[in-house]
């Protein structure tokens, strides 16, 4: 990091992202230091092929065929030990850090090894302090060769799902680089990992702790965690072991170990008192030792020193002064007391990781952060006095000692800290020789440099980390980073840029398949670079949106749709308020499955098919159609087609007109029937009459047609025959069976220039008004003109017209007799037999 002294800051913007892909000159001192190719990484997420480019967006397209990944291969033994060496904190610059022991922990680690010999997964609990990752370390050490995949080591610090702790697991035991599987393809591959997994720092539980162990089955987890964590579910079988405090004594062992010196008996009975009030915890007693340490150094109590004589240079005075013992608080809360005796550059960077949420940066990063190029060693000193403790790869504050530290004044410049951390990190995640996997050791503390910077620093830091993030597969930290630079992007209204994070969430949420929410972000990337006409960006954001189609399409085609079965002979009854009917998909079908359908629809059609009502309100009946419900043994059980599908017929009856209505009334009558009759109750239907065949049906209708065609011939001739002169018998009474049609009504006879008055089937009724009486004019219709004077010209033999009177049903032309008895003086009555139309009544004269 020697490089970065002596820039200025417009050394450090990140332009490698912007520069062309193609070789460029050696940098001069004039130039910047990122002025190099464009980092375009190509990576493999499940079912596509994405290229992380920087410049415009992310593209994605499907695998084409032929390039799939082969399946994964493990790491071998040397693999996973380097891999493993790598994953723990890295070695600090100085001197060599002071070996802990490992106090009054036997039992625990052997009952630990052993329930994770017998593949148990447990969960150890203790305090912050108490000593859960040391004694993590010294399980590890144990159990190396009990499972054939080794011993795998995590971090959950951060971590709420179980979704990226599975992909750090694949990862570490596959050789699978630039893959990242999807969630099929991820979950096959873990269940085949039989390993020790030491899960430490766990945030998790309940469920997602759930998820997680039903997911590798063939693992022994041992997950550290802290009370307030919370806990596995009751059907998860995790074994508790808790991680209390130390004894008195052990508290003396492990003081005088990192003193380096018996202690007195004053510090002794200070040591006792610490014990009681911090409850043993082992993190209390290595700052109490650093404490000491110090105090030691401040009164010159090394026999070394004392024959020395004090140089000119030296910051110690010459007069010694005596430092008494810490108090019993300053022993308990010591961040404030062991930050005042570090050095200006350890103290520097405390004010750093105050700033960055407790995050510490890498100790490469500490000389550009502070200034001074010695900074480096500041993290092996503050790691000696119990400030900093390790997590994962990473430092990070001890537990307690940022609330401590605020509380004197070191985060009265966070905000400023948090600034110049935001701008080196965008300048050295955007430069060329840094790769993605550095960047993603970093995640914690670039994420915590942008949610304190401004919103120029921080579109700036998050432009240049969000490719290095995807690059290296930390997606997670990806989508974190995309969401705070759209905000700051937002707020700061940089249009290109917020459209260029949310095209990259669109590609992020369609690798994940979230298709939802991979069409809203890329709508609105596409939209936002429509109003700035930024065409490849357009194109990049239509195409992806093309596979988001795509993928809906073919997840409702591969949906299969509902499909049922014939029902089984003791199958129960269907509920009453829907019946299910079984209908082929084509008309061939439809046509020779009709006759199959359950006897109960089957009849109930033909009825309303077939019955003729007596009047208007039961024709409009007789097109109503009612389904009843399913018996439980209405019929045995029929082949339905592999075609049929499901379909829901309402009981509600639904009135099923021939002709298009062409009245307001008629359309309101099918909408909302007036009187919707509730289905009638089914009764036992006797089985030996099955339903008549088509054919049968056929001939039925043609008998009777023949018939009416019998009467209207027989009523013709017997006008025919009417219409002959015969003269009534001379004497008596006589009764004749030929029939005669009675005079007409002079009052109501048409003149010889009238037009010929309409059929009566489809003239409206009128009545015949009655002598003496003037007809009045029917609605709709033109009144009778006055009959006039003039001899008609009709003769005298021929029939008048009859007149129609409306009946009351609409049944069936039917012979009507009618007995007209006329008083004469020859006392003859005649017998007339009329026969007249549907809808017209037989007069008599």
């Amino acid at each position: 990091m020697d490089r970065t002294q002596g820039r200025t800051e417009q050394h450090e913007q990140p332009t490698g992202g912007s520069a062309p892909a193609a070789p460029t000159a050696p940098a001069t001192p004039g130039t910047p230091a990122a002025a190099g190719p464009a980092r375009v990484v190509s990576l493999t997420a499940g079912g596509f092929a994405l290229t992380v480019n920087p410049v415009d967006g992310s593209e994605i397209e499907p695998l084409r065929p032929g390039t799939e990944p082969a399946l994964p291969a493990k790491r071998d033994a040397a693999a996973r030990a380097a891999r493993t060496a790598a994953a723990r904190p890295p070695v600090l610059p100085g001197p060599a850090a002071l070996v802990r022991p490992l106090q009054a922990r036997e039992e625990e680690r052997e009952r630990l090894v052993r329930l994770l010999g017998r593949g148990r997964s447990v969960r150890l609990t203790g305090p912050s302090g108490s000593g859960r990752s040391a004694l993590l370390d010294a399980v590890a050490d144990r159990c190396a060769g009990l499972a054939p995949d080794g011993v795998v080591r995590l971090s959950g610090f951060g971590q709420q799902q179980p979704g990226e702790l599975l992909h750090a697991l694949y990862a570490t035991v596959y050789e699978a680089e630039r893959e990242r599987p999807g969630r099929i393809e991820l979950l096959a591959r873990v269940r085949e990992i039989g390993a020790v997994v030491l899960l430490d720092d766990l945030e998790m539980g309940g469920t997602a702790l759930d998820e997680l162990m039903r997911a590798t089955p063939e693992c022994a987890y041992l997950l550290a965690a802290t009370p307030d964590t919370r806990a596995p579910s009751d059907d998860s079988h995790i074994e508790e072991v808790f991680l209390g405090g130390l004894g008195k004594a052990d508290c003396l062992e492990l003081l005088e170990a990192g003193v380096g010196r018996p202690l007195t008996d004053e510090e002794s009975a200070w040591a006792g008192d610490l014990r009681f009030a911090s409850e043993g915890l082992p993190l209390r007693f290595v700052q109490a030792a650093a404490l000491l340490r110090q105090r030691d150094e401040l009164n010159h109590s090394d026999e070394d020193d004392e024959e020395e004589e004090p140089g000119v240079f030296e910051e110690r005075p010459r007069d010694a002064v005596h430092v008494p013992l810490p108090t019993l608080a300053e022993g308990a809360a010591p961040a404030e007391l062991l930050a005042s005796r570090v050095s200006e550059s350890a103290r520097a960077a405390l004010r750093i990781a105050c700033a960055l949420g407790g995050e510490l940066p890498h100790h490469a990063h500490l000389p550009a952060l502070v200034g001074d190029t010695h900074a480096d060693t500041a993290v092996a000193e503050l790691l000696a006095c119990g400030l900093l403790t390790p997590v994962g790869t990473r430092y990070r504050l001890a537990a307690g000692v940022a609330r401590q530290l605020e509380e004197v004044g070191y985060g009265d410049t966070a905000s400023e800290e948090a600034r110049t951390a935001a701008r080196h990190y965008a300048w050295w995640t955007g430069h060329a020789s840094v790769v993605p996997e550095r960047v993603a050791a970093e995640a914690d503390a670039v994420l915590a440099a942008l949610a304190g910077a401004d919103v120029v620093a921080a579109v700036l830091l998050a432009r240049t980390a969000a490719p290095a993030f995807a690059a290296s597969l930390h997606w997670e930290a990806w989508e974190r980073v995309l969401r705070s630079g759209a905000e700051a992007a937002r707020k700061a209204g940089e249009v290109a840029e917020q459209a260029y994070f949310h095209h990259e969430l669109g590609v992020l949420a369609l690798c994940e398949e979230r298709l939802d929410r991979a069409r809203a972000e890329l709508e609105t990337s596409i939209g936002l670079r429509g109003a700035l006409a930024d065409k490849r960006g357009t194109v990049a954001g239509r195409r992806a949106l093309a596979l988001v189609v795509d993928r809906e399409t073919a997840g409702a085609a591969v949906s299969p749709p509902l499909r049922l079965e014939a029902p089984a002979p003791g199958a129960p009854a269907a509920a009453p308020e829907a019946v299910t009917v079984a209908t082929p998909t084509t008309p061939a079908e439809r046509g020779a499955a009709a006759p199959r359908v359950a006897p109960s629809t089957a009849s109930t059609a033909s009825t309303a098919s077939t019955a003729s009502a007596p009047d208007s309100r039961a024709a409009s009946e007789a097109s109503t159609t009612r389904v009843p419900p399913v018996a439980p043994a209405a019929a045995p059980a029929v082949a339905v087609s592999a075609e049929a599908v499901t379909r829901m017929t309402p009981v509600v009856p639904v009135t099923a007109r021939s002709e298009t209505p062409t009245t307001l009334s008629e359309v309101f009558e099918d909408a909302f029937p007036l009187d919707p009759k509730p289905a009638p109750p089914t009764a036992p239907r006797p089985t030996a009459a099955p339903a008549p065949a088509p054919g049968r049906r056929r001939l039925v209708l043609l008998a009777g047609a023949g018939a009416l065609a019998v009467v209207a011939l027989g009523t013709v001739v017997s006008l025919a025959l009417s219409s002959s002169d015969s003269g009534p018998p001379a004497q008596g009474p006589a009764v004749t069976s030929t029939p005669t049609v009675t005079a007409p009504d002079p009052t109501v006879a048409n003149s010889g220039n009238d037009p010929a008055p309409e059929p009566p089937v489809s003239a409206p009724p009128t009545a015949t008004p009655e002598p003496g009486q003037s007809a009045a004019p029917t609605p709709g219709r033109s009144p009778v003109r006055t009959p006039s004077r003039r001899p008609s010209s009709t003769p005298p033999n021929s029939a008048p017209p009859t007149a129609v009177s409306p009946s009351p049903t609409g049944a069936q032309p039917t012979p009507t007799v009618t007995e007209t008895v006329t008083p004469s003086p020859s006392a003859t009555t005649t017998q007339t037999g009329t026969t007249t139309p549907a809808g017209s009544p037989a007069t008599g004269g």
